[in-house]
């Protein structure tokens, strides 16, 4: 496979910048025709890779509306039921539109989901912002293997892991170029993931990790 050629050793690509290209711009027309248009909806980005993600998909529904979009993005950190096991964590941004979220569509962005507790902890802090007329989930790979009933409503990719792979999500925004890699873990612990973290790194997630 072509995209394999920059792939580092140990990891295969599975998603190349046109194949990211082309999820984001079906979720974005998948988004506006299940809320039959933009009007009411926000698109809230969760760190690190769902913020660029969500602007990105706001990006393509202001084209297909030729009206701005509502986006911003949510910080789980203080929701997360693996704070008290590591408890120093770098808080991430929280920037709602001016009008907020409440009597909103919102739609969670996030680059993948996994056992779904970043999407719970997403699902609390809401919470306490306000109070949306619904909540759908958008991500850019579902790689399977959930703790929790949550399911997403729009999907880039359905991609089959074993909890021994790693996933990694590459972004232009924060790591100089697009790819979705997939590689065997290096560790017999589960790869972490926090908000704030360095680019490049594991999008993996489990209890004691990024769920």
């Amino acid at each position: 496979m072509r995209a394999n050629l920059s792939a580092p050793a140990g990891h295969k690509a599975v998603l190349d910048e046109a194949d990211i290209g082309r999820a984001v711009t079906r979720i974005a027309h998948e988004i506006l025709e299940r809320a039959r248009g933009a009007e009411g909806v926000v698109l809230l980005g969760i760190p690190t890779r769902g913020v660029p993600l969500a602007a990105r998909l706001a990006a393509c529904m202001e084209q297909v509306e030729g009206r701005p979009v509502a986006v911003g993005s949510v910080d789980i950190t203080m929701y997360r039921d693996d704070l008290r096991l590591r408890p120093a964590r770098a808080l991430g941004p929280t920037d709602l539109p001016p009008a907020g979220i409440e009597g909103k569509t919102v739609v969670l962005v996030d680059d993948v989901l996994y056992s779904g507790r970043t999407v719970r902890a997403a699902l609390d802090a809401l919470n306490d912002l306000g109070r949306p007329r619904a909540v759908r989930l958008a991500v850019l790979v579902d790689r399977g293997h959930r703790e929790l009933p949550i399911r997403a409503d729009y999907v880039g990719k359905n991609l089959p892991t074993s909890q021994q792979e790693v996933v990694r999500v590459l972004l232009t925004e924060t790591d100089g170029r697009d790819a979705v890699l997939l590689g065997e873990s290096d560790s017999d612990s589960p790869p972490a993931r926090t908000p704030g973290g360095t680019p490049g790194q594991t999008q993996d997630r489990r209890t004691g990790g990024r769920p």
